[in-house]
């Protein structure tokens, strides 16, 4: 489990979850899972591309849960 990624949903998180804070939770994925905090310049493209779709992945599942016992509102894509 990476311990650097927090919860982004509700009721850990109070509020919805800014672009920002997904992306960095998508950015310590990759981290943990290549095993580099930054890449060498011929793995930046991949390395940001993984980046990129693990955030656009991450925003997905936050819009779709449906929390039971939250009032919550879903989290709109801006």
């Amino acid at each position: 489990m990476c311990r650097s990624i927090k919860t982004l949903r509700p009721p850990v998180l109070p509020e919805e979850a800014t672009e920002e804070e997904i992306r960095a939770a998508a950015l310590q994925y990759v981290r943990k899972v290549s095993g580099f905090r930054a890449p060498a310049a011929h793995n930046r493209e991949v390395f940001d591309r993984a980046v990129d779709v693990i955030a656009a992945a991450t925003a997905d599942l936050l819009d779709g849960l449906e929390v039971r016992g939250s009032a919550a509102v879903a989290r709109k894509a801006g």
